[in-house]
């Protein structure tokens, strides 16, 4: 599982002109599945970024409260090293990344996280007002 984490004061996911999900300042986290990830990879990804310590002053989401906004990104995991054209063979197939999206959305929920979310399988239009710039990748 990888997950690019970024600071923002404000991020929001649109679907075919409706608002889906928004927040203020928190974190922005692209989510994406490869094969081998389980619900227990779910779990540890929700607990690295509830915790990580990237908010002002080295809090974290955990400490703050600050919201946090999860998009489905099958394309981090994408390969171009072989010329223009990315493989994606790396990616779970959606069937699979579904579930352990909402995995990680739900053990953040648990920890008492207030969580946003893109559509899954939709074309989203994701706008976020980076902070700092502070962007850091997950990969678990």
């Amino acid at each position: 599982m990888r997950a690019v984490v970024q600071t923002v004061g404000r991020a929001s996911v649109t679907v075919d002109g409706e608002v889906v999900g928004a927040i203020g300042n928190g974190l922005l986290v692209l989510l994406g599945v490869t094969h081998t990830d389980t619900a227990e990879t779910a779990r540890t990804m929700a607990r690295k970024v509830h915790e990580l310590r990237i908010l002002e002053g080295e809090r974290s989401a955990a400490d703050t409260g600050a919201p946090i906004l999860v998009v489905s990104q099958f394309t981090l995991y994408g390969d171009a090293r072989k010329g223009r054209r990315p493989s994606w063979t790396a990616a779970a197939p959606a069937e699979a990344a579904e579930p352990l999206v909402t995995a990680v959305v739900d053990a953040l929920r648990e920890r008492g996280a207030k969580v946003e979310t893109g559509r899954f399988r939709a074309h989203m239009l994701v706008e976020s007002t980076n902070i700092g710039p502070q962007t850091l990748l997950l990969d678990l």
